[in-house]
């Protein structure tokens, strides 16, 4: 005799006489201390899509007197389909410890599935050999992710889309263009016609191009000669940025010296205005101070990696939000729908109303 179908909360359990039904669950959110502001916003975010209240799950991450790492995690996450917020930013090992450790954690308490959300991936420059016997430690970060029980990563802009193939689980790779998009048709309304995209080296050129595709500008490209690492030799202009707000766009700010470079350079070649749109502000040693004093008229960040408070009171540095994305690349994971289709800018519009300001 058939005894009927309960429910209790989001689960629902099916009497034994019943014909299956598929378990819906609700996704469960947890964070280490990388960016806590970061995944607390996406929480707020998705509890606006979901009309109901998503937080993060309770847990502690501490240091032991020798730094090590220890999780504990205080809720039932058994069957849960969770998803650790966790960029792997400064200081690097630390951050990447606690995600390993967390999916650890997480695995042993029987979560149904685990998914890495990594705003930033740490170590994405050491993505080939550049010379003998060097590692790709990009590559052992990949193999380290997957040994610790998670099934999923979802990401933003990679230094180099390649390393989606150092996975053996699925990785979606997010774009910031889009959000920079909006955010460029929105400062320079009624200006359009007078911006130049600049890719800052020719190994750039796709993802600047990609910017200038969506705002309907054309594209120019400073050409840089290095030395060593961290040292520009020469740098020259391919492509008349006279008379143009120049806009340029890269994927990581670290010590912000070739950028400051780039700006001037730009200048000297006729640009009325110098902006940036970078995806990952690492902003590391003297960045801050050279952005400050730097000719550019703007730098434009995303929150990907937790702005310092040097950073906030930087008058021409701007952070913009990445939780609307997230949030709704978290939500549709969890549904099993598309994630590409956030890389168009349309897509992404209704979430960013009001949250960019001229």
């Amino acid at each position: 005799m058939l005894s009927g179908v309960q429910r209790h909360e989001s689960v629902i359990v099916v009497k034994a006489g019943t014909p299956e039904m598929p378990t819906i669950l609700e996704p469960k959110l947890i964070t280490g201390t990388a960016n806590r502001p970061l995944a607390q916003a996406i929480a707020r975010r998705m509890s606006m899509h979901r009309g109901i209240h998503v937080g993060l799950v309770d847990a502690r991450v501490e240091r032991f007197n020798d730094q090590e790492v220890f999780v504990e995690v205080y809720e039932n996450v058994r069957g849960e389909d969770m998803f650790i917020i966790q960029p792997t930013s400064n200081p690097a090992n630390d951050n990447l410890m606690e995600l390993l450790i967390m999916s650890d954690a997480l695995r042993r308490s029987s979560a149904k599935r685990i998914t890495a959300v990594i705003p930033y991936f740490g170590y994405a420059r050491q993505d080939r050999r550049s010379k003998a016997r060097t590692p790709i430690s990009a590559k052992l970060v990949a193999n380290m992710i997957v040994e610790a029980g998670i099934e999923r990563v979802l990401t933003l802009d990679l230094h180099a889309a390649q390393i989606q193939g150092f996975f053996d689980i699925p990785v979606d790779n997010l774009y910031a263009s889009p959000i920079f998009a909006l955010d460029v048709l929105t400062q320079f309304e009624g200006a359009s016609d007078d911006i130049m995209v600049v890719s800052p080296d020719v190994g750039g050129v796709a993802r600047a191009r990609e910017l200038a595709k969506r705002i309907n500008a054309p594209l120019s490209i400073v050409d840089k000669r290095r030395e060593k690492p961290g040292e520009v030799a020469d740098m020259t202009v391919i492509g008349n940025v006279e008379g143009k707000k120049c806009i340029i766009v890269d994927d990581i700010c670290d010590t912000a010296g070739t950028l400051c470079k780039a700006a001037d350079l730009l200048m000297e070649y006729g640009a009325t205005e110098v902006h940036a749109y970078i995806s990952h502000g690492v902003l590391s040693g003297p960045a801050v101070d050279r952005i400050g004093q730097s000719v550019m008229k703007s730098l434009v960040i995303t929150d990907s990696i937790e702005p310092t408070e040097a950073v906030k009171a930087t008058p021409n540095i701007r952070v913009l939000p990445t939780a609307p994305l997230f949030a709704q690349a978290i939500l549709n994971i969890w549904n099993g729908t598309s994630v590409s289709s956030l890389f168009e800018t349309e897509t992404l519009e209704p979430g960013y109303e009001g949250l960019l300001k001229a």
